[in-house]
C-alpha cells in the first residue's frame, strides 16, 4: 500500500468519526466533511506533487483536474474573458469610446459601499489614463438612501453630463433611470445585482445577472464588471485610432481596485473572479495607489496583503464612510495620487469606523434583546426593528444575528412616519433576494431587491407582520421539509502535531480565500488547551496542544466572549476538547508562527 493510499484510509476512518456525531456544536452547528473522490485525489496528489490533505480539498471545491494548474496559479490571461460576451457591452462601450474621442461631458453614478467605491474609482482612475475627466457621484446613505434618484441627474444633467454611467446599481432603479432618460441623459447601468424580466429606460443594460445574458459571468462583482468595461471601452478607442497618437494605459494596474471590490462584495471567488484577486492582491503590495497606500498605513496592513486584509481591515474603513461618515470619501480616496489629502482621507474614515462600531454595538445589543423577548425559535428568519436606528450599521448588525442565530436575518430602521429601511442577510440554505423580490411584488414592500445572501428592502410599518409571515412560508418552501440547519463544512481532520509552518504554507498556495473558495477547516480531536486569556475586547487566545503531547500553537478565538464557546475555552484545562478552525501563519517582529482561529468546539 502506498503512502497515500494510506493516509486516504485514515481520512475515511476519520469521515466515519464524525458522522456519527449527532449532535450539534456548542455554537449551534452541524460538523460535515466534504465527501471526496479517492482516486481523483491520489491522481491529483501524484500528478502535482501535493500533500495529500491539499488534494483532498481541491476535490471537495469541484476543482477538476484539468483545473487544477490555473487553480493553483490563476492568471489573468487564462481567465479573462471576451467583454463582449456580456448583453449592451459592444454599445455600451462604443459609445462611451465616441463620448471621449468628441470631448461630451460624461458622469458617473455609483453607489457608496466598497465595491460602489472601487467601481467608481477604477472609471476615475481609466478615463484619467485616457485623458478625460469624469465627474463622479456618490449618494448620501442618510439624505438620498440607496440607488439612482431623479434630483441627483438633473444635477448631473445641469453641470452639462451627455453620458451617464451607473455602477454597482440601477437594474431595478425603473423611475430614475427614466427620469434621467427623458431630461436627455443617456443612461449606461453596469450593475450586477438580480435583474426582473423588465428592464429600465436606458441606452444600455450591463449586467450579468440579466435574465437575457448567457455570459455565465453571473458571479462577478460590480469591481469585475466595471474592469471588463474600461477593457470593452479601451478596445474601442483603439479601433477608432484614439491611441494613434498616444500610449495606451496599462489596465492591470487597476486590478488592485477590482481585487479590493469583488473580496468586500463577497462574490465567489473562482474563474475570473479568483484571477482578478490573485493579480490585483499583488498589484496592491506595491502600494502605487496613494489611496490605498495611506489607508493599508492607518489599518496597521503592514505585510503583503491577503483577502482577510481587503476584507476585514481596509473594506470595513471604506464603507465607514458611507454608513455614518461623508459617502464620498472612500471612492476619493481610491481616485487621488496625493499622498496628503489621502492621508487625510484615510484618517477620517479610520475615525468614522470607530465611531461606526459603537453604533453597531449599541444597535446589536438592541436587537438581541428584542429577538430574545419575543420567541425567535419557532421562526425561519429573525427580525429586529427600532425607531431611529442608523441606516448605516443594519447591514452589519443583521450579519452578526445570522451568525448568532444561524438563519436569515433582518434588521429595519423605521422613522418618525412608519417608514422602515432594512438590511436583511442569509445563510446558505436560503435565496433570500428572491423572497424580497417576491414580496415586493406581492404589495408587501416599497421597494426591495437583491441577491442570494442579502438584501435590502423598504416596508411600512404596518405592513411588518404580513412580511414576516410571508417570508417564513417562503423560506419553508425553498426548504422542502429540510431543517434550517447552520452547518460548519470541514476539510479534514488533523493533529496540532500536523500544523507545521511548511505545511501551513502549503496551504496559503490555495489562496486567495473568499466566497467559494474559504480557508480551509480543519478539526483538532483531543485538544489540551493551556493558559487561556481574554484578550482585547472580547477574544480569548490560549495554547493548543495534542492530549498526547507534542508542539503547541497558539489558539485565538475572536468575539467569542459572552458565547458559548466562552466556557469551553476558559475551563477545558482538564479535558480534551475536540475544536473547528482554520490555520494561518501569524507575522509578529518579523517572526512567522502558526495560529490556529477557532470557530466552534464540542
Amino acid at each position: 500500500m502506498s503512502i497515500l493510499q494510506h493516509e486516504i484510509d485514515q481520512i475515511e476512518k476519520h469521515e466515519t468519526d464524525l458522522a456519527l456525531r449527532d449532535s450539534l456544536s456548542v455554537m449551534g452547528k452541524k460538523w460535515t466533511i466534504n465527501p471526496v473522490e479517492e482516486r481523483q485525489v491520489l491522481r491529483i496528489c501524484q500528478s502535482f506533487d501535493l500533500p495529500l490533505v491539499i488534494g483532498q480539498i481541491l476535490v471537495s471545491r469541484g476543482i477538476a483536474f484539468e483545473e487544477v494548474e490555473s487553480f493553483l496559479e490563476p492568471s489573468i490571461k487564462s481567465q479573462m474573458p471576451n467583454p463582449s460576451i456580456l448583453k449592451d457591452m459592444d454599445k455600451a462601450a462604443d459609445r462611451i469610446a465616441d463620448a471621449i474621442i468628441n470631448r461630451e461631458k460624461i458622469a458617473v453614478f455609483g453607489d457608496y459601499d466598497v465595491d460602489g467605491a472601487t467601481s467608481t474609482a477604477v472609471l476615475k482612475r481609466f478615463f484619467k489614463m485616457v485623458g478625460h475627466d469624469i465627474r463622479v457621484y456618490i449618494p448620501d446613505r442618510i439624505e438620498e438612501g440607496y440607488g439612482p434618484n431623479e434630483e441627483a441627474f438633473r444635477i448631473l444633467k445641469d453641470e452639462g453630463a451627455k453620458v451617464c454611467l451607473t455602477v454597482d446599481c440601477g437594474i431595478t432603479a425603473f423611475d430614475p433611470i427614466k427620469a434621467g432618460t427623458d431630461m436627455g441623459l443617456e443612461m449606461i447601468i453596469f450593475d450586477h445585482h438580480a435583474a426582473e424580466p423588465q428592464l429600465p429606460d436606458a441606452y444600455a443594460c450591463v449586467n450579468a445577472n440579466r435574465l437575457d445574458d448567457e455570459s455565465g459571468l453571473g458571479h462577478l462583482a460590480a469591481a469585475g464588471i466595471t474592469f471588463l468595461a474600461i477593457v470593452a471601452i479601451n478596445r474601442a478607442l483603439r479601433k477608432k485610432g484614439y491611441y494613434n497618437d498616444r500610449s495606451e494605459p496599462r489596465l492591470t494596474l487597476l486590478l488592485d481596485l477590482v481585487a479590493l471590490g469583488t473580496v468586500c462584495d463577497v462574490v465567489p471567488l473562482t474563474g475570473v473572479n479568483r484571477a482578478f484577486v490573485a493579480q490585483g492582491l499583488k498589484i496592491m503590495a506595491l502600494r502605487q495607489n496613494a489611496g490605498l497606500k495611506t489607508l493599508c498605513d492607518v489599518a496597521g496592513v503592514n505585510e503583503p496583503p491577503k483577502s482577510f486584509h481587503a476584507g476585514f481591515m481596509i473594506g470595513p474603513r471604506i464603507n465607514a464612510g458611507g454608513r455614518v461618515g461623508e459617502a464620498s470619501i472612500g471612492s476619493k480616496l481610491l481616485s487621488s495620487d496625493c499622498l496628503v489629502e489621502s492621508s487625510e482621507w484615510a484618517n477620517k474614515l479610520n475615525h468614522y469606523n470607530s465611531e461606526r462600531r459603537e453604533i453597531e454595538a449599541e444597535v446589536l445589543e438592541q436587537a438581541i434583546d428584542q429577538i430574545e423577548s419575543y420567541g425567535h425559535e419557532h421562526s425561519n428568519m429573525v427580525i429586529a426593528f427600532g425607531e431611529n436606528w442608523h441606516p448605516g450599521v443594519i447591514g452589519i448588525v443583521a450579519s452578526r444575528l445570522k451568525e448568532k442565530y444561524n438563519k436569515p436575518a433582518a434588521v429595519i430602521g423605521f422613522d418618525e412616519n412608519g417608514v422602515g429601511k432594512a438590511s436583511a442577510r442569509s445563510v446558505s440554505q436560503i435565496d433570500l433576494g428572491n423572497i424580497v423580490i417576491a414580496a415586493r411584488q406581492n404589495g408587501l414592500l416599497v421597494a426591495g431587491g437583491g441577491h442570494k445572501m442579502a438584501a435590502g428592502f423598504t416596508i411600512m410599518q404596518d405592513r411588518l407582520a404580513e412580511f414576516h409571515a410571508f417570508v417564513n412560508k417562503r423560506i419553508e418552501a425553498q426548504l422542502k421539509g429540510e431543517p434550517l440547519l447552520a452547518r460548519l463544512k470541514i476539510d479534514a481532520q488533523l493533529s496540532v502535531s500536523a500544523l507545521t509552518l511548511p505545511f501551513v504554507k502549503q496551504i496559503d498556495a490555495l489562496a486567495p480565500f473568499g466566497a467559494a473558495n474559504p480557508e480551509p477547516r480543519f478539526i483538532l480531536k483531543n485538544v489540551k488547551i493551556a493558559r487561556p486569556s481574554v484578550v482585547g475586547e472580547n477574544h480569548i487566545r490560549c495554547y493548543l496542544q495534542d492530549w498526547s503531547g507534542g508542539q503547541s500553537i497558539t489558539g485565538i478565538s475572536f468575539r467569542s466572549v459572552d458565547t458559548p464557546l466562552e466556557p469551553i475555552l476558559l475551563k477545558s484545562r482538564d479535558k480534551p476538547v475536540c475544536l473547528a478552525g482554520y490555520a494561518n501563519i501569524n507575522l509578529w517582529q518579523g517572526k512567522e508562527s502558526v495560529q490556529f482561529q477557532i470557530l466552534d468546539a464540542q
